[in-house]
């Protein structure tokens, strides 16, 4: 028999010290196998129970809307208000003919400088020369009656104290003389008349400035008085007027005196400085705005009268009034609301009323207190009650461009 058939212990036969010592170890390498595979077992349930317990708590959270909130601010600097302007002449003269005739030639063209009365264009109106060679000779003639007239009234005004003559007849012959003399002053207005229109074949500058316009040529048929074509246009742009519809809410803001910047697309980065000179003082009921006029120097010329331009108001800031991002703003079928969010991060609206719109931020008139925690963007769907989670703005955006 072999040596380990010999140290197995058979039933009936008495134990050896040797066998029972080796008996007591299988034993209990048998118990601690057990207890370490029921550690197992244990560990790998209660492992699975949190897992699950973490799984469930992420899930809850993630299914909660993520917002920022801020806190509304009173604080800034100046707003201003952006606006579209008109540029204008402070004088513009559109010139037409006083007499008709044909363009005999013309001095100046576009863009060229001219001084008050200098000459533009002669006109050729033979009609207006005949017809003050007739008024001269026609003055000439009544000239000659009247004093003809004169010599009888005095001979027979002479003869009077004689009898020689009647009070009636001496009478008729002063009467006549004072009707050819009216009759001379009559012919001599008319010649003056026509000397004047015949200068009106001159046309001459009105005020020093810029020749904007030219819309005729030599031979062209000059039609006199304001339905004929405009010959020429005089502006005087040394100084510009910028005309700007306000909206109603702000005009009240810029008084006199106000200043603005004006700025234009062929001069990009260059500001020139404005001052409000005058308001309609009223509202144009089709676009709810009043017209502000303001004045721009422009002794360099680099303004073109007619042009656009982007005027900047400085508006007064209120530090009384609370901003908020204008990503804030919500709105629906009752009207505009803020998204505020409570102690235990549930979702409060609260309707507001805007003061004004600076584009980024928006100044709330009434509707928030200072210490409002108010979500920067609501998300799609939020809804007085809701749940949120609460997140750090800044800290998402830093994380997202580490990640980049």
């Amino acid at each position: 028999m072999s040596s380990r058939e010999s140290s197995v212990p058979i039933v009936g036969q008495p134990v050896s010290v040797g066998d029972r010592s080796l008996y007591g170890r299988l034993k209990l390498i048998g118990i601690v196998s057990g207890v370490a595979v029921v550690g197992l077992v244990v560990a790998g349930i209660t492992s699975r129970a949190v897992s699950s317990n973490n799984v469930r708590d992420w899930t809850e959270q993630q299914a909660m809307p993520a917002v920022s909130v801020i806190s509304p601010s009173g604080e800034g600097e100046a707003a201003t208000m952006e606006l579209p302007g008109r540029l204008e002449a402070t004088s513009r003269a559109p010139l037409y003919a006083r007499v008709s005739g044909y363009l005999k030639d013309w001095k100046v063209d576009i863009g060229a400088p001219v001084k008050a009365g200098q000459l533009l264009a002669e006109i050729e109106a033979p009609d207006v020369e005949q017809q003050l060679l007739q008024a001269q000779a026609d003055l000439a003639t009544a000239e000659a009656n009247a004093a003809l007239a004169t010599s009888t009234s005095k001979r027979w005004q002479s003869m009077l104290g004689t009898d020689a003559v009647s009070k009636q007849e001496v009478e008729e012959k002063n009467g006549d003389l004072a009707a050819k003399q009216a009759i001379v002053n009559a012919q001599r207005a008319n010649v003056e008349r026509l000397k004047t229109m015949k200068g009106f074949t001159r046309i001459v500058a009105p005020f020093d400035g810029v020749v904007t316009a030219r819309d005729t040529d030599v031979g062209a048929l000059i039609n006199a008085g304001g339905s004929g074509q405009q010959l020429f246009v005089v502006s005087d742009i040394h100084r510009l007027r910028v005309y700007v519809n306000v909206p109603q809410v702000f005009a009240s803001n810029l008084a006199s005196g106000t200043k603005a910047s004006i700025s234009v697309p062929e001069h990009s980065g260059k500001a020139y400085a404005a001052t409000v000179e005058a308001a309609s003082g009223a509202v144009n009921v089709a676009t709810g705005t009043t017209l502000i006029q303001l004045s721009v120097d422009n002794a360099s010329g680099e303004l073109l009268p007619g042009g656009y331009a982007n005027v900047d108001f400085e508006l007064a800031h209120d530090a009384t009034r609370l901003r908020i991002p204008s990503s804030a703003l919500m709105f629906d079928q009752k009207g505009l609301y803020v998204a505020t969010i409570d102690r235990d991060s549930r979702v409060i609206l609260k309707p507001v009323t805007i003061a004004r719109d600076h584009g980024a931020t928006i100044e709330i008139a009434n509707g928030l207190e200072a210490t409002d925690r108010v979500i920067e963007t609501p998300p799609d769907g939020i809804a007085a009650g809701n749940t949120v989670r609460v997140v750090d703005a800044a800290a998402t955006a830093k994380k997202g461009n580490a990640k980049s």
